[in-house]
């Protein structure tokens, strides 16, 4: 719930307050050779490169109010990427030039102390299960802020930005801010659950568990595609290509993976 000027609470000097989500997804697929395996992940690279996934976090930026300062990327070898991305709350203006530098001068310190605690990160990480066939592909996205802005904000955008078969979303307050007569402030908003910041559209697709501890201000929520199509799990062709106890064995061992994931833990057979 955002509160109107009227109602908001007065601070004394800045709000010192660390929002943080942590939003990681993943891909499940089927590839059955080696040949399929490496096929898969070379999708996965170029489908999720360090230059596309810096445009993802830029609109993050963009759509949490943040003002991007610094960007490192890169791709890995033999898979994978990475970014980082500094951000502050408002726009960031170069000092003046001195009398002694034809270039501008410095940022102010207090800036490059407010990067420390804004920030937005994606890693990927594709592999594959070299037994079964399964291949997973995880991307790993951070978005910490300080201030008033806040990360929530961008959580529809991320989740539609993946091919995403489960997701564990994690979110938590940490520190304090003061109001003007010096009271301790643990959290600035109101917030039950990060389903509150999921659209009803999306929470009909997927099985959700929430594990929060309220007096921590720590919210944890895990998702599950629920609907299945064997076509969607099958690398470079359809399922009319597979015997039925081929797609019933499949369906198995994708559903099997897709459970140890939600549940986080390794799991018998059926």
């Amino acid at each position: 719930m955002s509160l109107t000027p009227e109602e908001r609470i007065q601070l004394h000097d800045f709000n010192n307050l660390t929002k943080s989500l942590s939003f990681n997804m993943y891909d499940v697929c089927y590839t059955k050779t080696k040949e399929e395996r490496q096929a898969y992940i070379n999708y996965i690279d170029e489908q999720y490169n360090a230059e596309r996934l810096t445009e993802i976090l830029k609109d993050v930026a963009s759509m949490i109010g943040a003002y991007v300062l610094n960007v490192a990327m890169q791709d890995y070898e033999p898979q994978g990427a990475s970014v980082t991305m500094l951000v502050a709350e408002g726009p960031v203006e170069e000092a003046p030039k001195s009398a002694f530098e034809e270039s501008p001068g410095p940022l102010p310190e207090a800036s490059v102390l407010h990067l420390d605690k804004s920030h937005i990160t994606v890693h990927t990480y594709p592999e594959y299960n070299p037994e079964d066939g399964i291949s997973t592909f995880r991307a790993d996205i951070d978005v910490s802020t300080c201030g008033e802005i806040s990360p929530l904000k961008a959580l529809n955008y991320l989740i539609h930005s993946f091919d995403t078969d489960i997701m564990t979303i994690d979110y938590k307050v940490r520190g304090f801010t003061r109001d003007v007569k010096g009271h301790k402030l643990f959290i600035d908003h109101d917030i039950t659950s990060i389903q509150n910041y999921i659209p009803e559209t999306v929470k009909n697709d997927y099985h959700m568990i929430d594990v929060n501890i309220y007096q921590e201000n720590i919210f944890h929520t895990k998702c599950k595609l629920k609907a299945f199509n064997l076509d969607d799990y099958l690398f470079g062709y359809k399922k009319e290509a597979l015997t039925q106890s081929e797609q019933e064995t499949i369906t198995q061992k994708l559903q099997h993976e897709m459970d140890e994931i939600y549940y986080g833990r390794n799991m018998p057979r059926a």
